[in-house]
């Protein structure tokens, strides 16, 4: 009788549990995004014209400031605004700290031609033979590859179940072994605490485990 209880409880939560955390998140962005109606004169705003507040109108006018902002900055005079705008912020304390950085990091995230976090990489840490999911930032680490003279890549290697915080290592190349598995399995993975594992593709072979030579 236990049992059967247990079985349906869990059967219960199973359905349950993924709709009301997916609902709370949905819920938690859309009230955020609502502050960006306090941006439009109080004249234009829906409870002006409706007579009541519309939740999620928030999100339709951040798209179209986020929209408008870029046909803006598109064109010659918009680009001019923009470098004298951040020519300005530049000569601020520690706020040109923060925006140079977020800058930077919006930057290599965005742009097409960039690879942070479009590639799954397979690392030995944090010890060898303990094997941890990680997501490429960039190649190439000026300096420290320099000084250690070996081709390094740098990987951001997250913690569970919250995959905002985490490590930044460097790896040698030859160590770091790109998956298959798509940058949103590789989440779910991390997310799921390993619990939801990405299946193999039809077709793939394991890929070879790359060591440096004389250690086995």
């Amino acid at each position: 009788m236990l049992i059967t209880l247990r079985r349906y409880l869990i059967a219960g939560l199973l359905v349950w549990l993924p709709l009301v955390v997916t609902g709370f998140i949905i819920k938690l962005l859309v009230d955020l995004l609502d502050f960006t109606v306090l941006l439009l004169p109080p004249d234009w705003r829906p409870e002006a014209w409706l007579g009541f507040s519309v939740p999620g109108a928030g999100v339709v006018v951040a798209i179209v400031i986020v929209f408008v902002t870029g046909v803006v900055v598109a064109n010659l005079v918009g680009r001019r605004l923009v470098s004298f705008g951040e020519g300005i912020v530049q000569r601020i304390p520690l706020v040109s700290s923060i925006y140079s950085a977020v800058k930077q990091v919006s930057e290599t995230l965005l742009s097409d031609g960039g690879q942070a976090f479009r590639k799954v990489m397979l690392i030995e840490y944090p010890r060898r033979g303990t094997w941890s999911v990680a997501f490429l930032t960039s190649a190439g680490a000026g300096e420290m590859q320099r000084r250690t003279g070996r081709d390094l890549v740098q990987v951001f290697v997250p913690t569970t179940p919250n995959p905002t915080s985490g490590f930044v290592l460097m790896v040698p190349r030859e160590e770091a072994i790109e998956l298959d598995m798509t940058v949103e399995d590789g989440l779910k993975f991390v997310m799921s605490l390993g619990v939801v594992v990405p299946p193999e593709r039809p077709g793939e072979a394991p890929a070879p485990v790359a060591r440096e030579q004389g250690r086995s």
